[in-house]
């Protein structure tokens, strides 16, 4: 997801500034696969101090059977939901309905001195801080490749991703991979985790999760 951080987030960048994604993080902008796609407020203006325990989430929308209703759909529904033109507004409640309770957007990355960061959202701030660069700048991020591990109803998924800002574009802005915690209640899949990296010159997306197949 890019995330402008400036990831889902949907470097150089999704969880980045230029792509507030999920997934740009160059204290970029992030961001998701996500989804990638999970970016959006530069990781260089956030503190690192240690956050307050967050308040109860709200009861999220109900969710589109079809969103939901295996592995693949929820995959698709991240990323096509933050994804869109510039100043086409982003349906949020679907957003919302796609995650468990308490779930988290986490983009990580480097302010200019280099030094790591990492920044936890919750779903509501996410629409809301990063919600509104995609938004206002046009994002689009897609799944690139994935592979996937399960254990009962614990999926754990590394999706490969790239953003860009029209799909006109030759070139994205930025890649990378959301690293994707999924839930199965037994009727429906949920997002639980969206944890973010973008791909830079000296860390690029392994060639084996590029070739692996997607949906």
């Amino acid at each position: 997801m890019t995330v402008m951080v400036p990831n889902l987030g949907r470097a150089r960048s999704p969880l980045t500034p230029e792509k507030r994604t999920m997934s740009q993080v160059r204290c970029p902008r992030a961001t998701l696969a996500l989804l990638a796609a999970l970016a959006a407020a530069p990781l260089t203006a956030l503190p690192l101090a240690a956050q307050q325990a967050p308040a109860a989430a709200p009861a999220a929308p109900a969710a589109r059977p079809a969103d939901v209703e295996s592995v693949d759909a929820i995959m698709r529904a991240v990323y096509d939901v933050i994804s869109g033109p510039a100043g086409q507004k982003r349906d949020w409640d679907r957003f919302r309905s796609l995650f468990a309770p308490n779930a988290r957007l986490v983009p990580t990355g480097r302010r200019p001195d280099g030094t790591r960061v990492i920044r936890t959202l919750t779903v509501d701030e996410y629409a809301t801080t990063i919600g509104p660069q995609l938004e206002n700048g046009g994002f689009f991020e897609r799944e690139l490749g994935r592979k996937m591990e399960r254990y009962g109803n614990v999926v754990h998924l590394m999706s490969a991703y790239d953003s860009k800002r029209t799909l006109a574009d030759e070139k994205p802005f930025a890649r990378g991979v959301n690293s994707f915690q999924l839930w199965y209640d037994g009727t429906r899949w949920y997002v639980v985790t969206i944890f973010w990296e973008a791909e830079t010159p000296e860390n690029p997306i392994p060639a084996s999760l590029l070739a692996s197949p997607r949906p």
